[in-house]
Parts: C-alpha cells; sequence; structure tokens
C-alpha cells in the first residue's frame, strides 16, 4: 500500500478525552475514531489489525472443532423473558421496539438465540456434542464508557457455545476451549493469566477469565507466586484470622463517641486496631433494606454480596442517608447489628461470628456499643465469605502471600449447566429413549479488547510496537527524499519485489519531511523497516526494528533474508 494513498489520518496531540495509552495511540495513530461516547469506528489500519485477531480467533476455534456461523445482533424479548434475564440483566442492555410495538433488545450475549436455533434440530445424543461460534459486533449501554474500546457500548467479539449430553461432556468442551484460548493468546504475543471468575449475570457453576496483564486493567487479579491459584478480586477467596477466639465475653456497655463515624475515628478513640470493630454497610437490594457486618479492617466485597443475596449488581446500591436514619434511629457511621429500628435483612460475614467482645455502631447518633458477640446481643444471615481479597493475604490453596496485579479481561468461559437449556426447553433423546437437558458452555473472546490489549503491552512514548502476527503491515519502506530518483525507484523496486513475495508492504512515497516520516513511522509500529537514503545509488539501505531500533546498512540483496529472519523468530512463515 502507497502512504500517498492511505487513510491514515494521525494526529499530532493527545486528545482530551484519553485517559490509557491504547486510547490514546489508536487516535494518534489514525486506526480508530470515536463517533459518540463508548462507539468506535475502525479505520483501515486499526482494522486490518482487528481482521488478523480475529483470523487467529477463527483458526483456533475451527481446530477446537467449533463451526462458524452468524446470529442477528436483534433479538426478541420473549427468549430473554424464558431465561429470566430480560428483567435481570439490567439497563446495560439497549431495547427497542419494532413498527408493530414488538420488543427486541440488541444482543449483549447471544446463550439465549444460540439455545433456541438448535432447540428444533438438535434432539437426538447421536448429534451431541456441538460447538458453535460467531464473531459479530455486541451492544451493551455501558453506564460510564471509557478507557477507549476497552469500555465500549459497542465492541467486536467471538462467542462460542458447546452442547453436550452430560456434565462430564460439558467439562471435557471446557477443556478444549481453555487449550483453545490458551493458543489463541499465546500466538497473539499476550502476557496473561488464567483466572477463576464470577460467572455473574451468565449463571452457571464454574468460570475462568484470560486477563491480559496491564497497569491500566479496570480488572484485579489476585494470584500466588508460590502455586497456580489465580482469581479476580471478584471472586478469590479471603482467608481471615480471627485473633480473640479464647476471650471471655463481656457485657454490652454503650459508649458516647461524638463524631466518631468511621473506622478511622474509631481506632483513635478507643485506641484498638481495626479487627477489633464490627463495620456494617446499608445497601438497597431490589428496594429493600440490607445490612452487611463484616471485620472493621476489610473491605466488602459487592460481587460476593449480590451473589449472596441472589441478586444482580446493579439490583444492589448503597443506602441514602435517610434510609440509613430510617433503618437505625441514627446519623450514618452509628449503624450495627444490635436494636435496628426497621426490619432490615442482616448479613453477616462468617468470620463475625467466632470474634469476642466486638465495638459496634449503637443505632443511636453518637454512641456505639462495646463488647458485642454474635449469637448472644445479635444474628443475621451467615455468609462465609464478604470480604474483598487485598495483596499479603494468605493464599487459600498453599497459604501463601497473595500477590495482587491489575488485567484487562480478553476471554472469559463459563460452564453454564443447564441453564438455559431448561429454561427455553432444549432437551434430547439419550440411548435409552429418555428425555434429558442438554449441559451447555459459554466461551467470549473480546476481539477489540484484544486490540487495546495488544497496545497496552507493546508501545513506547513515540508510538506502537505491533507484534508482527498482527501488525496492520509487515514492512514499511520509507523513502527519504522522493524528489531523488535514485531513491524512488530503489523504493519502488523493493516495494514491488516484497509484494511479490506475499509480504505486506507499506511504501511511504508521500512528499513529507524525513521527521515527519519517521515520527508517523514510530506512531504506527509497523515492526520491520526499510529505509531508503543518500546510498541508494549504491544499492544500500538501512534495516532496522521498532521494537529495537538498532539500525544497520544492508544491501538490498540481503533484505530478503532479514526478513525471513524476522518471521522465523517469531515462528511465522511468509
Amino acid at each position: 500500500m502507497r502512504m500517498s494513498k492511505l487513510y491514515m489520518p494521525t494526529l499530532r496531540e493527545v486528545p482530551a478525552e484519553v485517559e490509557i495509552p491504547s486510547h490514546n495511540l489508536l487516535l494518534r495513530g489514525g486506526m480508530t475514531r470515536q463517533l459518540v461516547s463508548g462507539v468506535y469506528t475502525y479505520l483501515p489500519l486499526g482494522y486490518r489489525v482487528i481482521k488478523k485477531i480475529e483470523d487467529i480467533v477463527r483458526e483456533e476455534m475451527d481446530a477446537a472443532g467449533s463451526q462458524e456461523l452468524l446470529m442477528s445482533a436483534i433479538q426478541p424479548k420473549e427468549l430473554w423473558e424464558a431465561t429470566d434475564r430480560w428483567a435481570n440483566f439490567g439497563p446495560e442492555m439497549f431495547k427497542l421496539y419494532d413498527r408493530h410495538q414488538r420488543e427486541f433488545c440488541l444482543g449483549p450475549t447471544h446463550e439465549e438465540v444460540f439455545t433456541a436455533t438448535i432447540r428444533g434440530e438438535v434432539n437426538s445424543y447421536r448429534q451431541l456434542p456441538l460447538n458453535l461460534y460467531q464473531i459479530q459486533t455486541k451492544y451493551r449501554d455501558e453506564k460510564r464508557p471509557r478507557f477507549g474500546v476497552i469500555r465500549a457500548r459497542e465492541f467486536i467479539m467471538k462467542d462460542a457455545y458447546s452442547f453436550d449430553r452430560d456434565l462430564e461432556g460439558m467439562k471435557n468442551s471446557y477443556k478444549e476451549m481453555w487449550d483453545a484460548y490458551d493458543k489463541i493468546f499465546t500466538r497473539l504475543k499476550l502476557k496473561y493469566k488464567i483466572v477463576q471468575g464470577d460467572s455473574g449475570a451468565m449463571g452457571g457453576n464454574e468460570s475462568h477469565e484470560f486477563m491480559a496483564m496491564s497497569e491500566v486493567g479496570e480488572g484485579l487479579v489476585a494470584y500466588c507466586d508460590k502455586c497456580d491459584y489465580a482469581a479476580t478480586d471478584e471472586k478469590a477467596k479471603v482467608i481471615y484470622e480471627v485473633e480473640n477466639l479464647e476471650e471471655e465475653m463481656e457485657e454490652l456497655e454503650k459508649v458516647h463517641t461524638p463524631n466518631a463515624t468511621t473506622i478511622d475515628d474509631l481506632e483513635e478513640l478507643f485506641k484498638l486496631d481495626r479487627n477489633k470493630f464490627g463495620k456494617a454497610l446499608v445497601y438497597m437490594a431490589k428496594g429493600e433494606p440490607v445490612v452487611a457486618i463484616i471485620p472493621g479492617d476489610r473491605e466488602l466485597n459487592e460481587t460476593k454480596l449480590c451473589n449472596a443475596l441472589g441478586i444482580a449488581e446493579h439490583e444492589l446500591e448503597l443506602a441514602d442517608e435517610e434510609t440509613i436514619e430510617r433503618i437505625s434511629g441514627a446519623d450514618k457511621g452509628f449503624t450495627g447489628p444490635i436494636g435496628l429500628k426497621e426490619e432490615a435483612k442482616v448479613l453477616i460475614d462468617s468470620r463475625i461470628t467466632k470474634m469476642k467482645n466486638l465495638i459496634v455502631g449503637g443505632n443511636e447518633t453518637d454512641y456505639h456499643i462495646k463488647g458485642a458477640n454474635f449469637g448472644r446481643d445479635f444474628n443475621g444471615e451467615i455468609v462465609e465469605d464478604l470480604l474483598l481479597i487485598r495483596k499479603g493475604d494468605k493464599c487459600p490453596k498453599c497459604n501463601s502471600e497473595i500477590q495482587m496485579d491489575r488485567g484487562i479481561e480478553v476471554g472469559n468461559i463459563f460452564q453454564l449447566g443447564t441453564k438455559y437449556s431448561e429454561g427455553l426447553n432444549l432437551k434430547y433423546i439419550d440411548q435409552d429413549g429418555k428425555e434429558k437437558y442438554v449441559y451447555m458452555g459459554s466461551y467470549g473472546v473480546g476481539v477489540s479488547r484484544t486490540l487495546a490489549a495488544i497496545v497496552e503491552q507493546y508501545h513506547d512514548e513515540n508510538g506502537i510496537i505491533w507484534p508482527l502476527v498482527v501488525a496492520p503491515y509487515h514492512v514499511i519502506i520509507t523513502i527519504i527524499n522522493t524528489k531523488k530518483e535514485e531513491q524512488k525507484l530503489l523504493g519502488e523496486t523493493i516495494y514491488k519485489e516484497l509484494l511479490d513475495k506475499g509480504i505486506e508492504v507499506l511504501l511511504d512515497d508521500r512528499n513529507e519531511s524525513a521527521g515527519v516520516k519517521f515520527n508517523d513511522r514510530d506512531l504506527i509500529g509497523i515492526p520491520i523497516r526499510i529505509t531508503v537514503g543518500k546510498k541508494a545509488g549504491e544499492n544500500i539501505v538501512e534495516y532496522s526494528l521498532r521494537k529495537d531500533g538498532k539500525r544497520i546498512e544492508v544491501a538490498v540483496d540481503e533484505i530478503m533474508d532479514k526478513i525471513k529472519e524476522e518471521f522465523e523468530k517469531e515462528g511465522l512463515e511468509i
């Protein structure tokens, strides 16, 4: 491709809305453009990368025995009602009416549609297992779109669905997809971790996420260096040791604590460690009040709270001060489990049940209660773990210290069980002539997210550093001065030879200064660089790689050997 013909509207200034490097570089490099908040256009260079990611995904999905099809993005309300997700999926779902006032959504995911599609066709054990996938645009009305294409309202996704006879078959399909994803993200040169995830609105009992490690990732990963334990912070189990197990129970004592509304205030006032307090947090869950009680030195994990309540995350919100006062009879900061003024569901982290003589809110403004003990003084529904994990906690698997890092979720796999087959009546006849529900799995790759994740891991202060496997072009030839006939002629000759060899090549034949050309090629990150300059008359050019910038002079007839060498290093064929 000649750059004089290429649509590549690069930007010199960082756009005001930019928050992270990938957002910055994809915009500045002329690869994406924002249409409205959370909605992006992929320009020619960016779309070439998208297509290469899709190709790798296709190759590995096909190799794993999955078959590609394409579903409609428009889905009827009735399918989602059958699985109880129309009301429960939440405000992220785009909903619309047709001219006949029939209600639809723009698909945020496709479990229902895939299930309904095969329902009338797959009815025998002989037709199972089956695995189908698509690469398609998905829609979610994000409350706060951010980070460019990482959290967008419209995004490209590969979603696959497995259909099996039984639990064992579903687990086999799950492992096959796990292995396929391992190959996909390894081929894409991503540094990633596979972590236990929370199934959330997808349902099912087990899920894992493929997290591309990045300082700007919205996801927090808890992992252990001593074993293979890894989980998202939403899912990670917290090991919390209670210290005062042998203490004798004290009598309750009301204590005046003026203006002590936080754990910090109480720690200073009582001169005690934070783990001597019981922290009460008041929420509204589907319009009903909920009080969660956790140790004072820890943070509440809202995902675990939602799971305990059996609700979606959008159905949980912190109670306002008026609600807190109504429930506790006190200002915010003085709520506790003893003597609530209005009936509320009380959920108690299991560690609280073992702690002795806690200091808790007194449900009276400017008062707390000392000596509070579960069972004797207060009760509630016990939840095994409501806590958010943090660095330094003990690993649930080997007891070593937990480490924390950030990542971008680029893939996920779910064991769905029979949730959707029961809701949509997907059954098959087994060998004994009995009807059984199909076991399902769901598997997603965020194609557009992966684009951004690659940029996050491969860039420097000058621009993107594309791995060869996904680079929009393999080679860029820069003619320093297009007015010099020997430079222009040599550049054109090399360009044609590389095209004939099947190399994807850009020829910078623009009438621009050398500085502009060099800045642009750094910005767009083409891996292999050939500079045609003063020694063109001697058939000598400068050869360099974007990833290290080392420049050497080579004879023109050696160029192809250099390119082949680089391809071989990357495990690629020309």
